[in-house]
């Protein structure tokens, strides 16, 4: 789990955020979203992820350029901080060393309330990454991985948390989307999470679908892709097909030797894998 420290080094500057986002685009709430409040968060690799509300009328037709805007608005205000970038959907804001110090903001607009499988919850557009927009909601994916954590007894999120984990130490480009999304359907049919087995079956069923796209289950943002390019598809299918063979050779050796079951468990994350 990631520090409260790396939490608040990156939303000490959220006043300092919203102020300039209030003044050039009449922003009206900036509300955290992502990892650190889902509690899928891994330490020193997940960012703080803000969303801010936007009128319409103040969002350009192309979201390329309304990043671009947002960037140099920021940019701006934290003139002292190197590094600003746009990444869609969000403009990141590296505050400190980690990536967990870094800040997000998405810039969005308020769409009213969508009809989900769980219910109705507050909708977005935000960036498409093809200079359009998309539908989004925070709260309806939080509320579908909260469901399924609750029926698992508290054990679904753990097992985010190491796919992520795998992710982050491998630098594998998967969205970590993605992940929580795949991870948490997988789960659906699942009575039970033993860590070492659903790993297991995890990297198994991502490697077996090739990293397909996954229609949203909570029917709002159409399919999810991958990764952002073929390019890193390619990269990460490489990487999924190695983690996948060490995860099986960890698997083998639970019963027969629990040393080389270690020695494989530390291989796929990377040397990052706590010692005996």
């Amino acid at each position: 789990m990631p520090l409260a420290t790396e939490h608040e080094k990156a939303s000490s500057h959220k006043d300092s955020v919203f102020s300039c986002l209030n003044k050039n685009f009449e922003c009206t709430r900036l509300f955290e979203t992502g990892s650190f409040g889902n509690g899928t968060g891994i330490r020193h690799y997940s960012d703080t992820d803000y969303f801010a509300s936007i009128p319409n009328g103040q969002l350009y037709s192309s979201s390329a350029y309304t990043l671009r805007k947002v960037k140099e608005a920021l940019q701006e205000t934290f003139w002292n901080t190197d590094g600003i970038i746009v990444n869609t959907p969000a403009v990141m804001l590296p505050f400190g060393n980690y990536a967990s110090e870094s800040l997000e903001v998405t810039p969005c607009s308020f769409k009213g309330l969508t009809e989900t499988p769980l219910g109705e919850f507050q909708a977005y557009n935000i960036a498409d990454g093809n200079d359009g927009w998309m539908l989004s909601s925070p709260g309806a994916h939080n509320a579908y991985v909260q469901k399924h954590d609750d029926r698992l007894n508290g054990k679904l999120k753990p097992l985010i948390r190491f796919i992520k984990a795998w992710k982050y130490y491998n630098n594998v480009p998967i969205s970590s989307f993605y992940l929580e999304l795949r991870v948490t359907k997988y789960a659906e049919d699942e009575t039970s999470i033993i860590y070492d087995i659903d790993i297991k079956r995890v990297m198994k069923m991502l490697h077996d679908k090739g990293l397909a796209s996954i229609q949203d289950p909570m029917n709002i943002s159409g399919y999810v892709n991958p990764c952002a390019s073929d390019s890193k598809k390619d990269d990460a299918l490489s990487k999924l097909a190695t983690g996948h063979g060490r995860s099986e050779k960890a698997y083998e050796e639970r019963e027969k030797d629990i040393d080389k079951a270690f020695y494989w468990w530390d291989m796929f994350f990377n040397n990052e894998f706590p010692a005996r």
